[in-house]
């Protein structure tokens, strides 16, 4: 599924680059190679699993249009991938996402329908849309379609880590439900399994960091009040979960300063723009050294749609 995905997003994806620093291969204490899915259409790797879920629809489903629930990157994934298509889009979002993320949503098309995320359900609202209109859901994660898209990653990684003569390292995803994550551990297990994805997370909102230490799915007790808004979710997905706990290794997680000082390390060394959520597997590589036993460590830095205020105040991390 994830090689037809990638020969449906065959001219119109990014295949983004690895890049590295020596300065942080000197902050993690080995090498460090980073797969910047900031410079991905749309700012996030998310533009994948949109057009793979689009792109499968059957030509009547399509122009019915799609629905999608999401805090920003998935939003504008959709909204992009659906204009490109032709078809329309409505996104529900929640009203305390930055607002960059909801004035792009707009600006590409789509009909942007807010809600208060401490005391609402996306799911509730997106499902009673998607009804009511005719609309595909395309979930952001516990989606077939959308995990394939996303795996198009590893498959890129995989590719460009063997011309690069790494053939055993720790793959770092930012991890929210699990989409990114599973996907890549998908593509690496057919195409480079001596490479290992772990998912990363922000601390007291590392749900699948839980679920894989028990064995279980295990719940936030909170979806809101961290920086990392990109990545915050109840849980894993009923789907994306069982491929987490049969190819991953142990998550990692860093604290909301850590996620600064990665976006102050991937601006000043690499020239890179990432937000909060798309920095923590830099965060871990370069802060949870000791969590890592690979001599090489690939990371996956998912997003870039940092609010300036946001990425002033990271910068500020430097002085």
């Amino acid at each position: 599924m994830i090689e037809a995905a990638a020969g449906r997003l065959r001219g119109h994806v990014r295949e983004t680059p690895i890049l590295s620093s020596p300065f942080l291969d000197e902050i993690a204490g080995r090498r460090v190679l980073v797969k910047p899915e900031c410079l991905q259409h749309t700012g996030s790797f998310k533009f994948r699993g949109a057009w793979s879920a689009i792109s499968a629809l059957g030509n009547e489903d399509r122009q019915r249009g799609v629905i999608a629930y999401s805090s920003g990157n998935h939003a504008q994934g959709v909204a992009y991938a659906a204009a490109q298509h032709g078809i329309s889009s409505v996104i529900v979002m929640p009203s305390d996402a930055p607002q960059l993320k909801i004035n792009n949503t707009r600006a590409l098309g789509a009909e942007v329908v807010l809600y208060d995320r401490a005391n609402e359900s996306r799911e509730e609202i997106g499902e009673a849309l998607a009804s009511e209109r005719g609309l595909t859901l395309i979930r952001p994660y516990d989606e077939p379609q959308v995990i394939a898209g996303q795996g198009t990653v590893g498959l890129e990684l995989a590719r460009q880590a063997a011309e690069m003569d790494v053939n055993e390292a720790d793959v770092l995803v930012c991890c929210g439900g699990g989409g990114l994550t599973s996907g890549i551990a998908l593509a690496l297990e057919g195409h480079a399994p001596g490479l290992r994805a772990r998912p990363c997370e922000p601390k007291g909102f590392d749900d699948v960091k839980r679920s894989l230490a028990t064995g279980c799915i295990q719940s936030n007790n909170a979806t809101a009040g961290n920086i990392c808004d990109a990545i915050l979710t109840p849980q894993p997905g009923q789907i994306t979960f069982p491929i987490l706990n049969r190819l991953c290794g142990p998550g990692l997680s860093v604290t909301e300063d850590e996620a600064m000082r990665a976006m102050a390390q991937a601006f000043l060394r690499l020239k890179i723009v990432l937000e909060p959520g798309g920095a923590v597997s830099l965060a871990s590589a370069l802060y949870r050294a000791d969590e890592i036993e690979s001599d090489a460590v690939i990371v996956v830095a998912s997003g870039g749609n940092a609010d300036p205020e946001v990425f002033a105040k990271a910068l500020g991390f430097l002085t």
